[in-house]
């Protein structure tokens, strides 16, 4: 056997000279970066955020003259409009493609952020990022840019990008989950196209439907996405949070008689029955003629009769002895009661509330502070219906974000 006689040494560095090559080739590469322009990192949650134009101070003030005029004389500047879609998970698990509207202050400093979760829609136009002129981002959403805040509307799954979806009517985790990927995607928006204009500072709020998907978010907030955000403060108006005391409330006792009262009871029946894979037809819930023409119209139906006149009395029973084990579950999964928020928070509720009675903020209240929670406050609203109470809790809401900076 023929032995080498090069140096060991020499030997060794010819075998490995390539890749000691490519190792300094890459350092030079690096340190040959602009300093100023770092690397980005790929974006996890902004699909894409384009821009739908402006509002002028003057043009924003004409808005909120047509329906908040108290609110007009505290108008600050105009605002840049933007629909962002971005990653969610839907009910399921499966990454899908959701999308929000965004108003971003027109001036020099750094704003606040503002999550306002909007209350139940039942058409695609009055969704935010439709852009559509009346709908609640267009008129509530542009007077919060106008304040000085950077809003972020999220429109839900079934509505806007996700619209071929239904929309998982008042599900805690969806709407929490679909709330908090909007906020990350517009944190990435802004951190790559202005990055100057955000303080850093969130705070959240919503009504109605927007009440009860602002709680869910603010419970995933502080407890699933610790550090993420600097949440300064929470205001929820009128929101189903103790969905088994309503649902047995509901099944026991006379309502209003509206039929658009009843849409939104039929609604969170029809949302759990097939998010939770109970699969029954309508016909396990209603009574005829009610469960026919709901199995055809679901939500959409309109009938003018106190909401437990339209169940079977085999299911209110089962409900009332614990039977109903299954469906009471699935309600009971989505109840808001038994934490302890972390966060200054404010819940707003009138007396009079005919859609979503008052105990659901009063008992969310006293459950809050029977474990422990020392920052959370009962905004009641004496003689106030579930219309007549949206001013004072807008108008509380501002004064109260005021006071936590």
């Amino acid at each position: 056997m023929k032995i080498s006689n090069k140096p060991v040494q020499f030997y060794l560095i010819g075998k490995i000279y390539p890749f000691l090559l490519l190792i300094a080739v890459f350092q030079f590469l690096s340190s040959c970066r602009d300093g100023n322009d770092p690397v980005q990192e790929p974006d996890r949650y902004l699909v894409s955020a384009t821009a739908m134009g402006e509002l002028d101070k003057q043009q924003v003030v004409q808005k909120v003259n047509q329906i908040y005029p108290s609110l007009a004389a505290i108008v600050q500047n105009g605002v840049r409009l933007y629909r962002v879609v971005y990653k969610t998970v839907n009910v399921d698990g499966a990454e899908i493609e959701a999308s929000g509207a965004v108003a971003v202050p027109i001036g020099e400093k750094s704003y606040p952020m503002i999550s306002v979760q909007h209350g139940t829609i039942m058409d695609d136009a009055s969704a935010p990022s439709s852009f559509t002129e009346g709908n609640d981002f267009m008129n509530f959403g542009s007077l919060v840019g106008a304040l000085g805040y950077i809003a972020v509307f999220p429109d839900y799954i079934g509505y806007g990008a996700s619209a071929a979806f239904p929309h998982p009517y008042e599900h805690r985790a969806s709407l929490g989950s679909a709330s908090l990927d909007m906020l990350r995607a517009v944190k990435e928006f802004l951190k790559k196209e202005q990055a100057q204009v955000w303080n850093k500072k969130l705070y959240i709020s919503g009504y109605s439907e927007g009440g009860y998907a602002t709680l869910s978010l603010q419970k995933m907030l502080e407890e699933n996405a610790k550090g993420e955000f600097d949440l300064k403060a929470s205001t929820c108006g009128a929101g189903a949070y103790n969905k088994t005391m309503f649902m047995k409330h509901l099944i026991n006792n006379e309502s209003s008689r509206k039929a658009s009262n009843n849409r939104s009871y039929i609604w969170v029946l029809l949302s759990y029955n097939a998010i939770y894979r109970l699969d029954q037809p309508a016909s396990y819930f209603f009574r005829e003629p009610y469960a026919g023409q709901i199995e055809k119209e679901k939500q959409y139906v309109s009938i003018d009769k106190s909401f437990n006149e339209l169940l079977r009395p085999d299911f209110v029973d089962r409900i009332n002895n614990g039977s109903e084990k299954a469906f009471m579950d699935a309600v009971s999964d989505n109840d808001l009661i038994d934490w302890k928020p972390l966060t200054p928070t404010q819940l707003y509720h009138g007396t009079s509330d005919d859609l979503v009675f008052y105990f659901n903020s009063e008992t969310a209240y006293q459950a809050m502070k029977a474990k422990g929670a020392t920052q959370v406050e009962l905004k009641t609203l004496p003689g106030k219906d579930h219309g007549t109470a949206i001013e004072q809790y807008l108008i509380g809401t501002l004064s109260f974000f005021s006071t936590k900076q």
